[in-house]
């Protein structure tokens, strides 16, 4: 056959519709972010959870001078892996700071406290010192006490109460300048504690993909079997599936998951469960029909004439036949899980705090969209807008591409 004349592929008409290759080239940075967020987001610790309230609200592109002074912890060993998925606890702690001198052994800091009314001069904040010793190290809480030696280094205790040596003080000095003071930027703002919004925004995409695919998952795997039995015994297989599929489809979905996590808990494993369990009567509905509509076709009669059992006649003959439309419904079924997750945590039912989730986002900074600050509330709705029109789009481009008579 000439390959002009060759039936294109579904890849091939796939990229044939810019829209949907957009979305899912977006869907797949979208991925790509939510798996490496930690390593991503400005903001490395668990939730995105650092708090500054002295930068409170700032406005977004906000850059202020930051001094990271040791924290007085013990850490945690953590593999590469448990950071990369949950983050690390703050080894340093970030004083936002108008302006700094170092005397004798110690660094003086003037507090960011902000600007005028006219955005011009700056308020006089507290002043603080730190020993330059401890800016740099873990020094012991219970034995604070740094003495200084006759070379300019100083001895201190560390986190086990072991005695430690440090460099001289001018050397001291030095790396607090070139490594612990830098500018930073919140090209997204704050938050009301002084959060970072771009890293909780970042690793509230994972909470979004997530919801979605453990609940695209227990529909498919929920509404595909009830579905095919239904459509392919009939009879009172069929009443009986039905029967369900109609008292849960009569619930509102919002009400049915609320009754489902108050009565197993306000976790996000139980919030995934729950929400997959309101959605797969679209896919039990829709396998159903196109079951019922196969079962007597040529070739589903040919397989039972020669002895094929039921499970390979739906496996192998007839669920594969129906793999566009169920992929149709699977990519809308995850953006109404998004939605959902969004509408249940906005409504202070879904993620707790302090586990970032663009919909908790939005119950945290929704009071701000008409207060002068409506970056704080737009930003996670735009998200949740882009992301939730990305899988439409892309269940349409599936769709095309799985029709024959394209």
């Amino acid at each position: 056959m000439n390959s002009a004349t060759e039936r294109p592929t579904f890849w091939g008409k796939f990229c044939r519709n810019p829209v949907a290759l957009a979305s899912l080239i977006f869907l797949a940075f979208s991925a790509f972010v939510a798996l490496f967020a930690y390593a991503l987001a400005p903001d490395h610790t668990p939730n995105a959870n650092q708090q500054s309230v002295d930068i409170a609200l700032q406005p977004p592109g906000f850059r202020v001078l930051q001094l990271a002074v040791r924290n007085r912890q013990t850490l945690p060993k953590q593999s590469w892996l448990a950071r990369l998925w949950g983050g690390a606890p703050a080894a340093y702690k970030h004083f936002s700071i108008q302006q700094f001198f170092f005397s004798k052994d110690s660094i003086f800091i003037e507090k960011w406290a902000g600007l005028d009314e006219q955005s011009q001069q700056l308020f006089h904040g507290d002043t603080i010192a730190f020993h330059v010793a401890q800016v740099l190290y873990a020094a012991s809480p219970t034995q604070p006490t740094i003495s200084k030696t006759i070379d300019q280094k100083f001895h201190y205790f560390d986190l086990q109460n072991q005695p430690q040596t440090t460099e001289p003080l001018d050397v001291l000095q030095e790396k607090i300048r070139k490594t612990h003071l830098a500018s930073r930027t919140f090209w997204l703002g704050t938050d009301v504690f002084g959060r970072c919004m771009l890293s909780r925004l970042v690793v509230g995409i994972r909470i979004s993909l997530l919801v979605g695919l453990i609940s695209v998952a227990i529909s498919l795997f929920v509404g595909v079997a009830l579905g095919a039995l239904a459509g392919y015994f009939g009879g009172r297989t069929d009443d009986i599936i039905m029967l369900i599929i109609n008292v849960v489809w009569s619930i509102p979905t919002l009400l049915l998951v609320f009754a489902i996590v108050m009565a197993v808990g306000r976790s996000a494993t139980n919030i995934y469960i729950a929400v997959g369990l309101t959605m797969w009567v679209d896919v039990a509905r829709l396998v159903r029909g196109q079951v019922a509509a196969l079962r007597h076709v040529q070739f589903v009669e040919a397989a039972q004439s020669l002895g094929f059992g039921n499970r390979r006649i739906l496996f192998r003959h007839i669920l594969p036949n129906i793999l566009a439309a169920v992929s149709v419904v699977a990519a809308a079924n995850f953006a109404t899980a998004i939605l959902v997750e969004a509408g249940l945590s906005y409504l202070g039912f879904g993620i707790q705090p302090p586990q970032p989730s663009w919909g908790t986002l939005l119950n945290e900074n929704y009071g701000y969209a008409l207060s002068g600050k409506p970056a704080l509330a737009l930003v996670p709705a735009l998200a949740i807008m882009l992301l939730v029109l990305a899988f439409n789009l892309l269940g349409n481009g599936i769709r095309d591409a799985l029709d024959v008579r394209n």
